[in-house]
This record gives C-alpha cells, structure tokens and sequence, in this order.
C-alpha cells in the first residue's frame, strides 16, 4: 500500500515528493503519519520520511533513517547531505537530502536504490510504542 488513506469524510494530505515512494513499489512501502513528516516504511524498517513544509524549510526533502556511524560513507555519496535540524541537535541519526539542493531527485532515487538492495546504512527498527493504559 504506498499510502495510508484516510478515513471517510477526510482530507487526504499530499504526499511530498511521490516519486520516492514510486521507486519503492517493489518493496511495498507503507507510510505513516509522523511529526509532521511522512514516515516511509519497508517491512519492519522506517527507511524514509518525506517532508515538504512551508516553515522550516531548511528539513524540508527526504530524510535517511540512519546512524551516525554511516554518515561519512552515505555523505560520499550524498555530498549535499546533512543532519536535520528541526531536533535543534547539532547531529542526529536523521540525515536530510534537501528538497533545494540541485541534485535533490538524482540523490533521492539513488538513495531508493541503496534500500531496494538493502544497504544496512539505511532504515532501523523502530523501539517498540509504549503502550498506555
């Protein structure tokens, strides 16, 4: 399902930056709701988030769920590259191709292609959600 409807009687958002979730289809990716954001998904794995927001623009783009450790060789081949900054932390595991960066699409479908053939630099298990009573 490459994204969640809503329910009847509902607006659907627009899906920032579609085109990822296109290059994903093989792995029937499914998307959630997540901080403003749309939380891409391939099984178990948050892989992406897509974003495209009037304020805050400098986070808007697609997001790499990844770890510090990978950062240096995902940034060799996403020069333009960074940490978001919407956590107001200097660097985070979410690492942002930004939407106004000139080679934003070539980077994101390469970044596609790293997940289609499972590249362990990109997508974690989540934490388990704690459950409230």
């Amino acid at each position: 399902m490459p994204f969640d409807f809503p329910r009847a009687g509902t607006r659907r958002r627009q899906l920032p930056h579609e085109f990822v979730i296109d290059a994903l289809a093989a792995l029937e990716p499914v998307t959630r709701a997540m901080f403003g954001c749309i939380a891409v998904y391939t099984g178990p794995k948050i892989v992406l988030a897509l974003r495209e927001k009037p304020d805050g623009k400098a986070d808007n783009g697609v997001w790499l769920a990844t770890t510090e450790e990978h950062h240096e060789s995902l940034r060799l081949e996403f020069p333009h590259m960074r940490s978001i900054q919407v956590f107001g932390k200097p660097i985070t595991g979410w690492q942002i191709l930004p939407s106004d960066a000139p080679d934003f699409e070539e980077s994101a479908l390469r970044a596609c292609e790293l997940i289609r053939s499972r590249d362990p630099r990109i997508g974690k298990i989540p934490k388990p959600r704690r459950r409230t009573v």
